[in-house]
C-alpha cells in the first residue's frame, strides 16, 4: 500500500529469459514490490524460455512462498502440439492456481484471426482464465485490432491488453477495442501521462489498470498514477480495483 492505495502490479516477470538474458527472482521482485509498497503483482514466465513447465513450476512455488502476493499466469509456445498446450495451461490451474493465460506475438507468431488459433482462446475458457495479450511491438498479430473478433465470438472471456496498444502507438486502436467490448481491458504501462488521460477519456477506470513490466520500471509506472490529477475512485480502480475484480479478490 502506498498513499492509502493497495497497489496491484499487473504485469511482472518471474523466471529466465532465453531472448534477453534476463534473470528474475521471485525473491528480488518480493522486495521491489515492498520498496514501493504493491500489495499484489500478476508474475508471467517470459515468453521466450528453455523450458515452459520450469517456468510454470517456479512461478507456482513463488505463490505459495509467498501467499497473496502473487496471481500466476501461464505463457507457452502456443506451436506445440494442441492437446500438449491444452494439458500444460489446465495443469498450471489444477497445480499451482494460475487464473490466467499470456499470448506474446512479438515472439509468438500466432494469427489470431485463423480458425485453427482458436484453441487459445477456448483454453483460456476452459480453464476460467483471464487471457492477457501483448500490445504494440510484433505486428501485425500484436495489433489490438486482431481481437476485436476473438471478444465477440467469446464475450464471456476476459482480454486484457497489456500495454494499451504498445506506448501509444497504437493506443487509439486500444481505445477502439475497449470502447466497442466490455470484456476488453487496457493495461497501461508504458504510455505516458497524457495518454492515460486520452484513455480516461473514453474507457472508465473500471476496465483500467496499472502494470510495471520490469522491476525497473515500476515506480514510475505506478507513480504515474498516483500523482495523475484525477479523482480518488479513478486512481483506485486503476491501482487495484480493477486488477482485483479480473483476477480475483484482494486481500
Amino acid at each position: 500500500m502506498r498513499d492509502s492505495f493497495t497497489l496491484f502490479d499487473t504485469h511482472i516477470h518471474i523466471g529466465t529469459a532465453r531472448h534477453s538474458g534476463r534473470r528474475h527472482h521471485a525473491a528480488d521482485i518480493i522486495a521491489s514490490m515492498d520498496r514501493f509498497g504493491v500489495d499484489r503483482s500478476v508474475a508471467i514466465p517470459f515468453p521466450v524460455v528453455d523450458d515452459y513447465r520450469r517456468e510454470h513450476d517456479e512461478i507456482g512455488a513463488a505463490m505459495r512462498d509467498y501467499p497473496g502476493r502473487f496471481a500466476g499466469a501461464a505463457c507457452l509456445n502456443p506451436f506445440i502440439p494442441e492437446q500438449i498446450f491444452r494439458e500444460e495451461v489446465k495443469r498450471c490451474r489444477e497445480q499451482h492456481g494460475f487464473g490466467a493465460l499470456k499470448f506474446q506475438p512479438q515472439y509468438q507468431g500466432l494469427n489470431p484471426l485463423l480458425e485453427s488459433s482458436a484453441f487459445l482462446f477456448e483454453t483460456a475458457i476452459e480453464n476460467g482464465m483471464v487471457l492477457i495479450v501483448h500490445t504494440g511491438t510484433g505486428i501485425p498479430f500484436s495489433l489490438p485490432s486482431m481481437y476485436l473478433l476473438a471478444a465477440k465470438r467469446y464475450p464471456e472471456l476476459k482480454i486484457v491488453m497489456a500495454h494499451c496498444g504498445g506506448g501509444g502507438i497504437f493506443l487509439g486502436e486500444a481505445i477502439v477495442a475497449a470502447t466497442l467490448f466490455p470484456n476488453i481491458y487496457l493495461e497501461l504501462s508504458s504510455l505516458m501521462p497524457h495518454q492515460v488521460l486520452e484513455v480516461l477519456s473514453r474507457v472508465s477506470s473500471s476496465r483500467l489498470m496499472a502494470g510495471s513490466d520490469l522491476p525497473e520500471n515500476l515506480s514510475i509506472e505506478m507513480s504515474k498514477i498516483l500523482e495523475l490529477a484525477i479523482g480518488e475512485e479513478d486512481k483506485r480502480n486503476i491501482l487495484s480495483g480493477t486488477a482485483c475484480e479480473v483476477f480475483g479478490p484482494c486481500g
